[in-house]
Protein backbone atom coordinates (compact mmCIF):
# COMPACT_ATOMS: atom_id res chain seq x y z
CA UNK A 1 0.00 0.00 0.00
CA UNK A 2 1.46 3.34 -1.21
CA UNK A 3 1.37 7.00 0.91
CA UNK A 4 -1.24 9.38 -1.09
CA UNK A 5 -0.51 12.10 0.86
CA UNK A 6 3.16 13.29 0.68
CA UNK A 7 4.28 17.16 1.34
CA UNK A 8 5.61 17.78 -2.29
CA UNK A 9 1.78 16.64 -3.21
CA UNK A 10 0.00 19.23 -0.95
CA UNK A 11 -0.51 21.92 -3.38
CA UNK A 12 -2.06 19.59 -5.90
CA UNK A 13 -4.05 17.26 -3.27
CA UNK A 14 -5.68 20.58 -2.10
CA UNK A 15 -6.42 21.75 -5.48
CA UNK A 16 -8.20 18.80 -6.49
CA UNK A 17 -10.32 18.84 -2.92
CA UNK A 18 -10.90 22.75 -4.06
CA UNK A 19 -12.58 21.57 -7.44
CA UNK A 20 -15.21 19.14 -5.45
CA UNK A 21 -15.85 21.53 -2.36
CA UNK A 22 -14.80 25.39 -4.19
CA UNK A 23 -13.55 26.41 -0.59
CA UNK A 24 -9.44 26.91 -0.09
CA UNK A 25 -7.68 24.73 2.17
CA UNK A 26 -10.54 22.17 2.51
CA UNK A 27 -9.34 18.50 3.34
CA UNK A 28 -10.29 15.70 5.21
CA UNK A 29 -10.46 15.31 8.76
CA UNK A 30 -7.30 14.41 10.57
CA UNK A 31 -9.44 12.38 13.63
CA UNK A 32 -11.38 9.46 12.73
CA UNK A 33 -14.64 8.49 14.62
CA UNK A 34 -16.44 5.51 14.38
CA UNK A 35 -19.63 6.01 12.17
CA UNK A 36 -22.77 6.71 13.83
CA UNK A 37 -26.46 6.83 12.66
CA UNK A 38 -28.95 9.08 13.64
CA UNK A 39 -32.67 7.41 13.26
CA UNK A 40 -33.81 10.84 14.18
CA UNK A 41 -34.60 13.54 11.99
CA UNK A 42 -31.66 15.95 11.81
CA UNK A 43 -34.37 18.79 12.43
CA UNK A 44 -37.39 17.54 15.21
CA UNK A 45 -39.57 19.96 13.48
CA UNK A 46 -38.68 18.35 9.97
CA UNK A 47 -39.99 14.92 9.35
CA UNK A 48 -38.89 15.08 5.36
CA UNK A 49 -34.98 14.61 6.74
CA UNK A 50 -33.02 11.35 8.29
CA UNK A 51 -29.82 12.07 8.84
CA UNK A 52 -26.63 9.61 9.33
CA UNK A 53 -23.06 10.78 10.70
CA UNK A 54 -20.80 8.43 8.71
CA UNK A 55 -16.68 9.82 9.30
CA UNK A 56 -13.97 12.31 7.25
CA UNK A 57 -14.13 13.17 3.83
CA UNK A 58 -17.35 12.54 2.34
CA UNK A 59 -17.70 13.47 -1.51
CA UNK A 60 -20.30 12.30 -3.80
CA UNK A 61 -22.97 8.98 -3.85
CA UNK A 62 -24.44 6.56 -6.30
CA UNK A 63 -27.66 4.26 -6.00
CA UNK A 64 -27.48 0.81 -7.17
CA UNK A 65 -31.44 0.21 -7.12
CA UNK A 66 -30.52 -3.88 -8.12
CA UNK A 67 -29.21 -3.90 -4.90
CA UNK A 68 -31.04 -1.58 -2.96
CA UNK A 69 -28.01 0.10 -1.94
CA UNK A 70 -26.78 3.99 -1.55
CA UNK A 71 -23.21 3.86 -1.79
CA UNK A 72 -21.24 6.89 -0.57
CA UNK A 73 -17.33 7.64 -1.46
CA UNK A 74 -14.97 8.98 1.52
CA UNK A 75 -11.52 10.14 0.68
CA UNK A 76 -10.91 10.07 5.00
CA UNK A 77 -8.56 12.03 6.31
CA UNK A 78 -5.01 13.72 4.21
CA UNK A 79 -3.44 13.02 7.67
CA UNK A 80 -1.82 9.94 8.58
CA UNK A 81 -4.21 8.01 6.98
CA UNK A 82 -3.98 5.50 3.47
CA UNK A 83 -6.67 5.44 2.21
CA UNK A 84 -10.24 5.71 2.04
CA UNK A 85 -13.84 4.02 2.21
CA UNK A 86 -16.56 3.28 -0.04
CA UNK A 87 -19.58 3.34 2.33
CA UNK A 88 -23.14 1.16 1.99
CA UNK A 89 -26.06 2.52 3.24
CA UNK A 90 -29.67 1.32 3.26
CA UNK A 91 -31.31 4.27 1.36
CA UNK A 92 -34.48 4.06 3.20
CA UNK A 93 -32.67 4.45 6.85
CA UNK A 94 -29.61 5.23 6.13
CA UNK A 95 -28.06 2.55 7.88
CA UNK A 96 -24.42 1.28 7.18
CA UNK A 97 -24.87 -2.28 5.29
CA UNK A 98 -21.04 -2.54 4.47
CA UNK A 99 -17.81 -0.81 3.83
CA UNK A 100 -14.77 -1.22 1.42
CA UNK A 101 -11.72 0.04 2.78
CA UNK A 102 -9.85 1.09 -0.19
CA UNK A 103 -6.05 1.96 -0.68
CA UNK A 104 -6.63 5.18 -2.24
CA UNK A 105 -8.64 7.96 -1.49
CA UNK A 106 -12.28 8.06 -3.04
CA UNK A 107 -14.45 11.37 -4.26
CA UNK A 108 -16.35 11.10 -7.52
CA UNK A 109 -18.99 8.42 -7.45
CA UNK A 110 -21.16 7.19 -10.74
CA UNK A 111 -23.14 3.79 -11.17
CA UNK A 112 -24.02 1.81 -14.40
CA UNK A 113 -28.44 2.07 -15.13
CA UNK A 114 -28.78 -1.80 -13.78
CA UNK A 115 -26.76 -0.76 -10.19
CA UNK A 116 -24.31 -3.93 -10.64
CA UNK A 117 -21.00 -1.48 -10.47
CA UNK A 118 -20.30 1.65 -9.07
CA UNK A 119 -17.16 3.69 -10.32
CA UNK A 120 -15.41 6.02 -7.79
CA UNK A 121 -12.80 8.22 -9.38
CA UNK A 122 -9.47 8.67 -7.07
CA UNK A 123 -8.13 12.27 -7.70
CA UNK A 124 -5.31 12.15 -5.91
CA UNK A 125 -3.86 9.08 -7.48
CA UNK A 126 -5.31 10.17 -11.30
CA UNK A 127 -6.91 6.81 -10.92
CA UNK A 128 -10.71 5.58 -11.56
CA UNK A 129 -12.04 1.99 -9.62
CA UNK A 130 -14.60 -0.28 -10.55
CA UNK A 131 -16.81 -2.08 -7.79
CA UNK A 132 -18.62 -4.74 -7.41
CA UNK A 133 -22.06 -3.06 -5.72
CA UNK A 134 -23.14 -6.90 -4.12
CA UNK A 135 -19.85 -7.57 -2.95
CA UNK A 136 -18.08 -3.96 -2.16
CA UNK A 137 -15.19 -5.55 -3.99
CA UNK A 138 -12.70 -3.58 -6.26
CA UNK A 139 -12.52 -5.55 -9.65
CA UNK A 140 -10.71 -3.25 -11.77
CA UNK A 141 -8.90 0.20 -11.82
CA UNK A 142 -7.09 2.31 -14.62
CA UNK A 143 -4.42 5.10 -13.94
CA UNK A 144 -4.33 7.95 -16.34
CA UNK A 145 -0.83 9.03 -17.37
CA UNK A 146 -1.39 12.61 -17.51
CA UNK A 147 0.96 14.87 -15.09
CA UNK A 148 0.69 18.42 -14.03
CA UNK A 149 4.28 20.42 -14.53
CA UNK A 150 5.54 19.29 -10.72
CA UNK A 151 5.46 15.75 -11.44
CA UNK A 152 1.63 15.55 -9.97
CA UNK A 153 -1.39 13.20 -11.21
CA UNK A 154 -3.90 15.16 -12.95
CA UNK A 155 -6.80 15.05 -10.65
CA UNK A 156 -9.87 12.49 -12.21
CA UNK A 157 -12.85 14.54 -10.65
CA UNK A 158 -16.26 14.04 -11.70
CA UNK A 159 -17.59 10.77 -13.32
CA UNK A 160 -20.57 9.81 -15.26
CA UNK A 161 -21.87 6.76 -17.23
CA UNK A 162 -23.38 7.06 -20.76
CA UNK A 163 -23.99 4.29 -22.96
CA UNK A 164 -21.14 2.03 -21.52
CA UNK A 165 -18.44 4.69 -21.49
CA UNK A 166 -17.10 6.63 -18.22
CA UNK A 167 -16.41 10.44 -19.37
CA UNK A 168 -14.34 11.19 -16.57
CA UNK A 169 -13.34 15.19 -16.26
CA UNK A 170 -9.31 15.89 -15.07
CA UNK A 171 -8.01 18.44 -13.39
CA UNK A 172 -5.14 20.29 -14.73
CA UNK A 173 -4.60 23.25 -16.89
CA UNK A 174 -5.34 22.54 -19.38
CA UNK A 175 -7.86 19.98 -18.56
CA UNK A 176 -8.91 16.67 -20.35
CA UNK A 177 -11.89 14.09 -20.64
CA UNK A 178 -11.00 11.00 -20.38
CA UNK A 179 -13.38 8.35 -21.99
CA UNK A 180 -13.08 4.83 -20.58
CA UNK A 181 -15.11 1.69 -21.94
CA UNK A 182 -16.82 0.83 -18.74
CA UNK A 183 -16.94 -2.64 -19.09
CA UNK A 184 -13.18 -3.22 -19.89
CA UNK A 185 -11.61 -0.25 -17.86
CA UNK A 186 -9.79 0.46 -21.21
CA UNK A 187 -9.02 4.12 -22.02
CA UNK A 188 -10.88 4.96 -25.43
CA UNK A 189 -10.04 8.65 -26.16
CA UNK A 190 -8.63 11.45 -24.20
CA UNK A 191 -10.68 14.35 -25.58
CA UNK A 192 -7.76 17.62 -24.84
CA UNK A 193 -7.74 21.10 -24.32
CA UNK A 194 -10.77 20.89 -22.24
CA UNK A 195 -9.80 24.18 -20.24
CA UNK A 196 -8.49 24.90 -16.81
CA UNK A 197 -9.94 22.31 -14.27
CA UNK A 198 -12.82 20.55 -16.07
CA UNK A 199 -15.27 19.80 -13.27
CA UNK A 200 -19.04 18.67 -13.97
CA UNK A 201 -20.10 16.47 -16.96
CA UNK A 202 -23.71 15.56 -18.16
CA UNK A 203 -25.39 14.32 -21.08
CA UNK A 204 -27.89 16.01 -22.84
CA UNK A 205 -31.05 13.95 -24.80
CA UNK A 206 -32.10 16.91 -26.45
CA UNK A 207 -29.05 17.53 -28.54
CA UNK A 208 -27.24 14.36 -28.51
CA UNK A 209 -24.03 15.98 -26.57
CA UNK A 210 -22.24 15.93 -23.60
CA UNK A 211 -21.69 18.87 -21.61
CA UNK A 212 -18.95 19.43 -19.33
CA UNK A 213 -17.70 22.64 -17.47
CA UNK A 214 -14.85 24.06 -16.18
CA UNK A 215 -12.70 26.72 -14.57
CA UNK A 216 -12.30 28.91 -17.14
CA UNK A 217 -15.82 29.48 -17.28
CA UNK A 218 -16.79 27.75 -20.45
CA UNK A 219 -19.38 25.05 -20.84
CA UNK A 220 -18.30 22.59 -23.37
CA UNK A 221 -20.13 20.61 -25.67
CA UNK A 222 -19.25 17.31 -26.96
CA UNK A 223 -19.60 14.96 -29.62
CA UNK A 224 -20.31 11.19 -27.93
CA UNK A 225 -19.80 9.60 -31.06
CA UNK A 226 -16.42 11.80 -32.17
CA UNK A 227 -15.36 12.80 -29.17
CA UNK A 228 -14.87 16.20 -30.25
CA UNK A 229 -15.23 19.41 -28.58
CA UNK A 230 -17.90 21.34 -31.07
CA UNK A 231 -18.74 24.64 -29.33
CA UNK A 232 -17.24 26.44 -25.75
CA UNK A 233 -20.25 28.22 -24.01
CA UNK A 234 -19.76 31.28 -22.12
CA UNK A 235 -21.55 33.69 -20.31
CA UNK A 236 -20.34 36.43 -22.48
CA UNK A 237 -20.42 39.29 -19.95
CA UNK A 238 -16.75 39.89 -19.69
CA UNK A 239 -16.45 38.12 -16.32
CA UNK A 240 -14.57 35.57 -14.61
CA UNK A 241 -16.47 32.47 -13.76
CA UNK A 242 -14.96 29.17 -12.23
CA UNK A 243 -18.30 27.07 -13.22
CA UNK A 244 -18.94 23.93 -11.54
CA UNK A 245 -22.35 21.53 -11.87
CA UNK A 246 -24.63 21.16 -14.07
CA UNK A 247 -28.21 19.95 -14.84
CA UNK A 248 -30.94 20.19 -17.79
CA UNK A 249 -34.25 20.70 -18.19
CA UNK A 250 -35.13 18.27 -21.23
CA UNK A 251 -38.80 19.55 -21.92
CA UNK A 252 -37.08 23.46 -22.02
CA UNK A 253 -33.72 22.98 -23.55
CA UNK A 254 -32.29 24.66 -20.23
CA UNK A 255 -29.04 23.81 -19.06
CA UNK A 256 -28.37 25.19 -15.16
CA UNK A 257 -24.82 25.63 -14.41
CA UNK A 258 -23.07 26.57 -10.78
CA UNK A 259 -20.45 28.72 -9.95
CA UNK A 260 -20.06 28.52 -5.76
CA UNK A 261 -16.43 30.32 -6.03
CA UNK A 262 -15.73 33.86 -8.58
CA UNK A 263 -19.75 34.86 -9.37
CA UNK A 264 -22.07 32.63 -6.57
CA UNK A 265 -24.73 32.15 -8.73
CA UNK A 266 -26.20 29.66 -11.47
CA UNK A 267 -26.50 30.65 -14.93
CA UNK A 268 -29.08 28.85 -17.03
CA UNK A 269 -27.90 28.86 -20.73
CA UNK A 270 -30.30 27.92 -23.62
CA UNK A 271 -29.49 25.13 -24.90
CA UNK A 272 -30.26 25.85 -28.60
CA UNK A 273 -28.22 29.24 -28.62
CA UNK A 274 -25.73 28.56 -26.34
CA UNK A 275 -27.06 31.88 -24.66
CA UNK A 276 -27.18 33.09 -20.89
CA UNK A 277 -31.17 33.66 -20.58
CA UNK A 278 -31.45 33.65 -16.69
CA UNK A 279 -29.68 34.35 -13.32
CA UNK A 280 -30.50 32.68 -10.23
CA UNK A 281 -28.07 34.25 -8.11
CA UNK A 282 -26.87 33.37 -4.75
CA UNK A 283 -24.18 30.65 -3.69
CA UNK A 284 -24.61 26.80 -5.61
CA UNK A 285 -22.43 24.18 -5.48
CA UNK A 286 -24.80 21.08 -6.25
CA UNK A 287 -27.60 21.16 -8.44
CA UNK A 288 -30.40 18.81 -9.66
CA UNK A 289 -33.30 18.87 -12.09
CA UNK A 290 -36.12 16.25 -11.03
CA UNK A 291 -38.63 15.84 -13.82
CA UNK A 292 -41.09 14.14 -11.89
CA UNK A 293 -41.96 17.22 -9.35
CA UNK A 294 -40.87 20.02 -12.06
CA UNK A 295 -38.20 21.25 -9.43
CA UNK A 296 -34.80 21.98 -9.64
CA UNK A 297 -32.73 21.58 -5.61
CA UNK A 298 -29.12 23.46 -5.27
CA UNK A 299 -26.69 23.07 -2.38
CA UNK A 300 -25.84 26.41 -0.54
CA UNK A 301 -22.70 25.32 1.06
CA UNK A 302 -21.71 28.73 2.33
CA UNK A 303 -25.38 29.51 2.94
CA UNK A 304 -25.81 26.07 4.89
CA UNK A 305 -28.99 25.59 2.83
CA UNK A 306 -30.58 23.02 0.55
CA UNK A 307 -33.45 25.02 -1.76
CA UNK A 308 -36.04 23.45 -3.63
CA UNK A 309 -37.28 25.41 -6.65
CA UNK A 310 -39.84 25.79 -8.91
CA UNK A 311 -37.95 24.89 -12.30
CA UNK A 312 -40.83 26.70 -14.54
CA UNK A 313 -40.88 30.43 -12.54
CA UNK A 314 -37.57 29.12 -10.38
CA UNK A 315 -38.80 30.62 -7.43
CA UNK A 316 -37.90 29.37 -4.17
CA UNK A 317 -40.48 26.85 -2.66
CA UNK A 318 -38.89 25.43 0.18
CA UNK A 319 -34.88 25.33 2.16
CA UNK A 320 -33.88 23.09 4.25
CA UNK A 321 -30.97 24.39 6.89
CA UNK A 322 -28.25 22.79 8.53
CA UNK A 323 -25.66 23.10 11.31
CA UNK A 324 -22.93 22.10 8.46
CA UNK A 325 -22.44 22.87 4.53
CA UNK A 326 -24.40 20.59 2.30
CA UNK A 327 -22.24 19.71 -0.86
CA UNK A 328 -23.03 16.96 -3.05
CA UNK A 329 -26.83 15.99 -3.96
CA UNK A 330 -28.38 13.01 -5.45
CA UNK A 331 -31.74 12.21 -6.66
CA UNK A 332 -33.33 9.03 -6.69
CA UNK A 333 -34.75 7.41 -9.64
CA UNK A 334 -38.29 7.85 -8.97
CA UNK A 335 -37.77 11.48 -8.15
CA UNK A 336 -39.27 11.02 -4.31
CA UNK A 337 -35.82 11.40 -2.85
CA UNK A 338 -32.96 13.39 -2.44
CA UNK A 339 -29.65 13.03 -0.86
CA UNK A 340 -27.31 15.28 -0.04
CA UNK A 341 -24.07 15.48 1.22
CA UNK A 342 -22.70 17.93 4.40
CA UNK A 343 -19.32 18.62 5.33
CA UNK A 344 -17.96 20.28 8.46
CA UNK A 345 -16.30 23.12 9.03
CA UNK A 346 -12.18 23.60 8.93
CA UNK A 347 -9.99 24.38 11.36
CA UNK A 348 -6.62 26.45 10.53
CA UNK A 349 -4.72 23.19 10.61
CA UNK A 350 -7.16 21.24 7.98
CA UNK A 351 -8.57 19.68 10.85
CA UNK A 352 -12.62 19.62 11.16
CA UNK A 353 -14.87 19.74 14.03
CA UNK A 354 -16.48 16.30 13.46
CA UNK A 355 -17.33 13.57 10.90
CA UNK A 356 -19.32 14.49 7.94
CA UNK A 357 -22.91 13.28 7.38
CA UNK A 358 -25.44 12.62 4.81
CA UNK A 359 -28.83 13.12 4.64
CA UNK A 360 -32.09 11.33 3.16
CA UNK A 361 -34.63 14.33 2.09
CA UNK A 362 -38.28 13.11 1.63
CA UNK A 363 -39.50 15.46 -0.63
CA UNK A 364 -43.47 16.54 -0.68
Amino acid sequence: MKALFKPRHSAAALAVVAAFTLSACQAPAQKTQAPAVVAAPAKAADSQITKATLGDGLYEMALSGQNNALFVASAQSFKDVNGGVIYRLDPATLKITGETHTDLKNFGMASNPEGSEVFATNSLDGTISKIDAKSGKVLQRLEFSERSKDGDHYGAREIFWHKGDLFIGGVGDPGVIWVVDAKTMKLKARIKNAGKWVTGIIYSPVTDRIYAANGGGEVLVINPHSHKIEKRWTPGDGKEYLLLNLAEDPATGRLFVTDDSKAKTTLVFDEHTGKVIKRIEGDALGIKFNAKRNEIYISQRESQKVLQLNATTLAVKNSWSFDTHPNSLLLSADGETLYVTLKQDFNKDNTTKGPDSVVRIALK
